[in-house]
């Protein structure tokens, strides 16, 4: 992993805090000692500048820590505090910064990296954190830091702290009370290795000023503003690994959860151990029929307490979300919206309604003859062409045709696909084959205004070889990784995208946009160095006034393993936001909520270069290993040591498909990442899906 992650503890049964009765901040004078049981000593270094009004409103206190073999002697100008359990409401962050965590971090120090830093922030004015967990999730994979602990409670106010409480302690009173207030008025606490006390010190700042440069303690709100909300989540997801970033950020902004599902949810245990993560469960027929609005109505206002809001990242429950809110008089964009944008022949129709047309809409498999023999518009068939459902996710039923016999079959098995579903969809959409890069294109949207764009590179998939044949689909291979196109070519995505989002109906939201640019100036070719496909410089005569041809807009935030990835390489969670613009922002403090969440590291640059590995089934069977994702990376330490993040899809027992089958079923998915830059992040993601097998029932030993 790119970040140490300490795995060590203690049980330190007091701490004591000693301060000479004159203070200086010379390194050679310990104004600070903390002994623990473990028997370390804090040192305090000179505090960081009063604010300015150039500079964040947060300042921080650093501490060299060092690990000793017995207290410090007692001395005539030192006073002594001792802190023991009263010091800390236990089970509290405070008390494990101050134990395990100071303990772990002297453990893991080597030579490398001898120095230990201990740093408390505190805020110059009250203030509310616009999450609690804001420096924890900002700061997460940042380099040479062990620990990083948040002190904030959810919609409370920080206190206001000055620099000056460090400059003056005359009596044993004064430090037993910088004491208590240094524990209790912090922000939070970070731990940080380095070679020097100077270069860990500039280090951690500089950091800091990289991922914390957003206004995230925003003007205290009177207590009657601070108030928890609660939202209704419909469909809970299949377990706390594909979902536990949606909790954490509801938790972390002060939401009450109460999810919503089918009887037999994992999140139905009142005792289960995820159930603090909610406030209740309600069962729901979740199955996303003509009737599930008025279920979802019923079942707010039959529930005991206030529903202030209503979220689904399903698809095809959107629309019925948006019309309960409609009905209820909850915040939602409209519910047409939804569903044209859940509609692919509908999203094909709005975008061609303005150009010409090149694609067939059928209601069921009944109309292709009808609509071959017409040729409306002067419509010629050009093949190769795309086949998918009016309906569907992950690529699902989605094929390439060669042929009209390929094209009939095809369509036949769209529009097959969910006819006995709750759906009951038969449309089929039929459009031509875009040869340009696919990208994936996360756009976060208030107002009509786009707060946070993020545009990455689908890499090719066996659909778009040129071959085809037998079993190749549009299951994704290497993803998520930050795009290469021409920087004009993204202005195009970032203009055209935003602008059809407008067009179905929505002001404000989180969206997912799949789309080529069609007459690209890069394409997809070997490297000369390594034999990996990556974009080039167009080595054809093809010359084509690049444009965006969208293949989908999805009203929702990505899947999650593309949601974890937008998280740590920006500092953005969509999740989050979703959460609050379920609330609705008609006050300008919860606009401005809205929009520093949406901010990402200073400038807009990733804090390293992410790829997603997709790892497809290679066989068919039933899975044996445990775990197999992480099975795979223990064994192969080399691969291990760039992962920031892993996703196990297929469990023990599980049935895995096979290459062969309809069903797109990955088996896991694997974020690698590099601070190098594009070249190595897509070596590793190839060579984990290369390497990458499992066990399945029935192998031998």
């Amino acid at each position: 992993m790119l970040t140490p992650r300490g795995g060590y503890s203690c049980n330190p049964t007091n701490t004591i805090v000693s301060t000479t009765t004159k203070p200086s901040y010379s390194r050679n004078t310990a104004v600070l000692t903390l002994t623990f049981a473990v028997f370390a000593t804090l040192t305090p270094i000179q505090p960081s500048h009063a604010p300015s009004s150039q500079s964040p409103l947060h300042w921080h206190l650093d501490f060299h820590v060092v690990a000793v073999d017995s207290p410090p002697p007692d001395s005539t100008d030192i006073f002594w505090v001792t802190l023991n359990d009263s010091y800390f409401q236990e089970p509290s962050a405070q008390h494990t910064l101050f134990t395990s965590d100071i303990s772990a971090a002297l453990t893991s120090s080597n030579a490398q990296a001898p120095i230990t830093i201990l740093r408390l922030l505190f805020h110059a004015s009250e203030g509310t954190p616009i999450r609690s967990d804001y420096i924890e999730y900002r700061l997460r994979d940042a380099p040479a830091i062990h620990t990083v602990r948040s002190f904030l409670n959810p919609l409370k106010n920080a206190v206001a702290t000055s620099p000056a409480v460090t400059h003056s302690i005359a009596s044993a009173q004064q430090a037993q009370q910088l004491c208590s207030l240094l524990l209790h008025h912090s922000l939070g606490g970070i731990i940080s290795h380095g070679t020097s006390l100077d270069s860990t010190a500039q280090s951690l700042t500089s950091e800091l000023e990289y991922r914390l440069s957003v206004p995230w303690i925003a003007p205290p709100a009177a207590p009657n503003q601070r108030e928890e909300k609660r939202i209704l989540w419909i469909q809970g997801r299949a377990n706390i690994l594909s979902s536990q970033q949606f909790y954490l950020a509801a938790k972390a902004l002060g939401i009450i959860l109460v999810v919503a599902d089918a009887p037999g949810h994992w999140m139905q245990d009142a005792e289960g151990p995820h159930a603090h993560l909610r406030e209740a469960f309600v069962e729901l027929n979740i199955d996303g029929d003509a009737d599930l609005t008025h279920r979802i109505v019923d079942a707010v206002r039959a529930y005991p307490e206030r529903i202030d809001g209503i979220v689904t990242i399903s698809d095809s429950r959107l629309p019925h979300v948006a019309r309960a809110c409609e009905i209820l008089g909850l915040p939602t964009e409209r519910a047409g919206a939804y569903r044209i944008a859940g509609d692919k022949g509908a999203t094909r129709r709005l975008v061609e309604s303005q150009g010409g047309r090149e694609s067939l809409v059928l209601a069921d498999a009944e109309e292709l003859e009808a609509e071959m023999e017409k040729q409306v518009g002067g419509l010629v068939l050009r093949f190769p062409m795309i086949v998918k459902p009016c309906a569907g996710w992950n690529s699902d039923c989605v094929a390439k045709v060669h042929d009209v016999d390929e094209l009939r079959a095809a369509v036949r098995r769209a529009s097959e696909r969910h006819a006995a579903s709750p759906l009951g969809s038969k449309g089929v959409v039929v459009e031509p084959y875009i040869d340009g890069p696919e990208v994936d294109a996360d756009f976060v949207i208030m107002d009509g205004e786009v707060l946070f764009c993020y545009i990455t590179d689908d890499f090719p998939c066996s659909g778009d070889s040129s071959e085809g044949g037998k079993g190749s689909n549009f299951m994704e291979t290497v993803m998520d990784v930050p795009t290469a196109l021409p920087k004009n070519e993204q202005a195009i995505l970032r203009e055209s995208l935003p602008t059809t989002i407008k067009r179905c109906g929505f002001r404000s939201g989180i969206f997912h946009c799949e789309a080529r640019v069609r007459g690209s100036s890069v394409q997809y070719r070997p490297r000369e160095d390594n034999g990996i496909l990556d974009l080039h410089a167009r080595d054809d005569d093809k010359k084509e006034q690049p444009s965006c041809y969208l293949h989908e807009i999805n009203a929702r935030p990505p899947g999650y393993a593309n949601t974890v990835s937008a998280l740590l390489a920006h500092g953005v969670d969509y999740y989050a936001l979703r959460l609050l613009l379920a609330l609705g922002y008609e006050k300008e403090e919860e606009k401005q909520r809205i929009r520093a969440l949406a901010q990402p590291f200073r400038g807009g640059k990733p804090q390293y270069t992410p790829a997603i590995a997709v790892l497809p089934p290679t066989r068919e069977g039933v899975m044996a290993s445990e775990d197999c994702v992480v099975e795979f990376l223990e064994a192969n330490p080399d691969l291990n040591e760039h992962v920031v993040w892993t996703e196990t899809v297929k469990w023990k027992g599980d049935p895995v498909q096979g290459p062969a089958s309809s069903e797109l079923w990955t088996v896991g998915h694997v974020i690698v990442a590099s601070r190098q830059g594009r070249k190595e992040a897509v070596e590793v993601a190839h060579r984990v899906r290369e390497r990458f097998h499992y066990k399945l029932q029935g192998d031998s030993p």
